[in-house]
């Protein structure tokens, strides 16, 4: 089949279950080539076909709303929701989303990138339904990853208290990006192995009725019985005590199976949780194959082989983090590692191998990582919590009151600060200053190459003055020569990397080579610019500050970060407090608006994070002084 022609899912509802199979089989092949081009989330979304195909055959969309958590896996949806041909453009710039977007479709009910909002946000839509007295199924599709995070629980909690009419796909492939971890992991692996619970059920009341009901004492009996043996023969019966009516397990490629017990879910009043057995890359061997989480979500590849491309270059700075804390863990026990389901992503998966007893994947539970993170420094541990940016925004209470307010010694290595390209506006780590900066106690730092991370990271091991957190970017670094000894980084005072007399430009890590090719530029103006690397955004180098005012210098900073609140705002804040109110500053960084996917190179451009406009902005700042021929 064509799948460009399709435009809406209503030519579903005529399909056998054999012509079913035959689609699944086109969208997988599908799938498999487009990706191998574009990148993506290849391995969620192979594993999903049948049930994405039964829910929308099933369902009404977008009378019927679906909330597809974490939203990696909705590719299939987007194919049929009339977006097939515009797979080619899949997470390129002003191309398809990677994730459900409300502005590309009507189809698109929920927007996500997180995980664990599904269950919260399907609540409020039935709730919404429920006030306007309108009749919509409300469906959330949920992975047993993101179930394991709070906020999924505090929902299920809330839905079950309520009774309210919503269905919760639990799609269930025993991994979310790595192999998921806890105790809720272990009880959902008993029940894929326990059977089918609603016939269990069925056959077990069957049974009850048939005993006579000789006198209360004999019926009081038999109901014990019977709570007695569903306790011991179901293991469904936890989300039935949850308030639900548990399907399952249920076989995620079965197209009858899944038929069955959706249309089941469907007339079931109050909230049933429907638990669908997948497997993650079906259809694909290489995926099917794969443990580690490569081909959760990955770049270009070999269609054939499954060899994935990589670009030889340098060493990636979350692979310099890694290493650098094995060298340094080696030395100091103190060092104990934690992530969030992200062992791979963050590079913690070697530091695991060498330090089995000190690294910790604590599930998609960033409140909670941050939280032990400040029990562990407690008893004198030094406890490095590697997280994503736009991941670590989860855990901000937690940082303000369990870390921050008991200066606590945490060190948070902040993976993916800046933008990330492909991911798009849920992924961009583009406001971790502006969170973190105002926070007591807080300290953050950010290199300006793999060189300066590696001795980043040994400063924040060995400080014991409180939480500090370093940044860096995704990718790779420069190739820049490292150093054999680690050594410490001054905190609070930076680096004058070129000298000029005209003007001063403030800025760090990924901007740095923006800063002097700008400078490069605006000499051919005859401006001399003077290049700082303020490697320390908290504490400010205010003796630096001081010394530009007094020379009134004027000042560009240049940040990959939100303008409100970020490093810019901390320079302007400065010279306000000590009355240098003449001097002139002009801030470049990210503006006040989502920044949607494409490549990093291309995104600058757009905002304006590039030598050329970094040098007209300084030139409106400073006279020409053009040099004569």
């Amino acid at each position: 089949m064509d799948l460009t022609k399709i435009k809406d899912p209503e030519f579903l509802k005529n399909y056998s279950n054999e012509d079913l199979e035959d689609l699944a089989k086109d969208i997988r092949e599908f799938l498999i080539s487009k990706l191998s081009v574009t990148g993506g989330h290849l391995g969620p979304n192979l594993g999903v076909v049948e049930l994405s195909l039964k829910l929308h055959q099933l369902f009404e969309s977008p009378k019927d709303k679906f909330l597809w958590d974490v939203g990696h896996q909705a590719y299939v949806h987007k194919i049929l929701t009339g977006r097939a041909d515009q797979f080619d453009t899949l997470r390129q710039y002003k191309g398809l989303c990677g994730f459900p977007k409300r502005s590309e479709s009507m189809h698109d009910v929920w927007e996500t990138g997180h995980s664990s909002t599904s269950l919260s946000g399907a609540m409020g839509m039935a709730v919404a339904r429920d006030l306007k007295g309108t009749d919509e199924n409300v469906v959330a599709i949920i992975g047993d990853g993101a179930l394991t995070g709070g906020m999924a629980l505090e929902a299920l909690n809330h839905i079950g208290h309520e009774q309210t009419d919503l269905i919760v796909v639990l799609n269930d492939n025993e991994m979310s990006i790595a192999p998921n971890v806890g105790a809720l992991h272990n009880m959902l692996g008993r029940m894929r192995t326990a059977g089918k619970y609603q016939k269990a059920k069925e056959e077990l009341e069957m049974l009850i009725k048939r005993i006579p009901a000789f006198g209360g004492r004999l019926a009081a009996t038999a109901e014990r019985v019977k709570d007695s043996l569903k306790y011991l023969l179901v293991s469904g019966m936890f989300f039935e005590e949850m308030g639900f009516t548990y399907l399952g397990p249920v076989d995620g490629h079965d197209l009858e199976d899944l038929h069955e017990n959706m249309k089941y879910a469907k007339k079931t009043k109050g909230p049933v949780l429907v638990h669908v057995i997948t497997k993650k890359g079906k259809g694909y061997e290489p995926a099917e194959l794969d443990a580690k989480g490569t081909w959760h979500g990955l770049g270009p590849y070999k269609m054939e082989s499954g060899e994935v491309v990589k670009k030889p270059g340098p060493p990636g700075y979350s692979a310099v983090f890694a290493n650098t804390l094995k060298k340094v863990a080696r030395q100091d026990k103190r060092v104990v590692g934690i992530t969030a389901a992200m062992p791979g992503g963050t590079k913690l998966d070697d530091f695991a191998k060498e330090f089995p007893d000190r690294m910790f994947d604590v599930g998609i539970a960033e409140q909670h990582a941050t939280t032990m993170s400040a029990g562990l420094a407690t008893q004198g541990l030094k406890p490095v919590f590697a997280v994503y940016s736009t991941f670590l925004q989860r855990g901000y209470d937690q940082l303000v009151h369990d870390v921050c307010r008991q200066n606590l010694n945490v060190f948070f290595a902040i993976d993916r600060s800046g933008l990330v390209g492909a991911d798009g506006e849920t992924h961009q780590g583009v406001f971790d200053i502006s969170y973190l900066r105002h926070l007591p106690n807080m300290t953050i730092m950010m290199p300006k190459d793999e060189n300066e991370l590696q001795h980043l990271i040994y400063t924040a091991v060995t400080y014991d003055d409180g939480p500090i957190a370093i940044r860096y970017p995704r990718g790779n670094g420069y190739g820049v020569k490292m150093d054999q000894d680690l050594k410490q980084i001054p905190i609070g005072k930076w680096e004058v990397l070129k000298e000029g007399k005209d003007v001063t430009i403030l800025t760090f890590g990924t901007m740095i080579p923006v800063a002097m090719d700008a400078a490069e530029r605006l000499e051919a103006e005859g401006i001399q610019a003077e290049i700082v690397n303020a490697r320390s955004i908290k504490p400010l180098d205010e003796e630096m500050l001081r010394e530009l005012a007094m020379k009134n210098m004027p000042v560009v900073t240049l940040e990959e970060h939100a303008l409100m609140g970020g490093f810019g705002s901390a320079v302007l804040e400065y010279f306000h407090d000590q009355h240098f109110h003449n001097m002139t500053v002009d801030r470049i960084g990210i503006p006040d608006h989502y920044i949607e996917h494409g490549s990093v190179s291309q995104l600058w451009e757009e905002i304006g994070l590039t030598p050329a406009n970094v040098a007209e902005r300084v030139i409106n700042l400073v006279p020409r002084k053009r040099q004569r021929a």
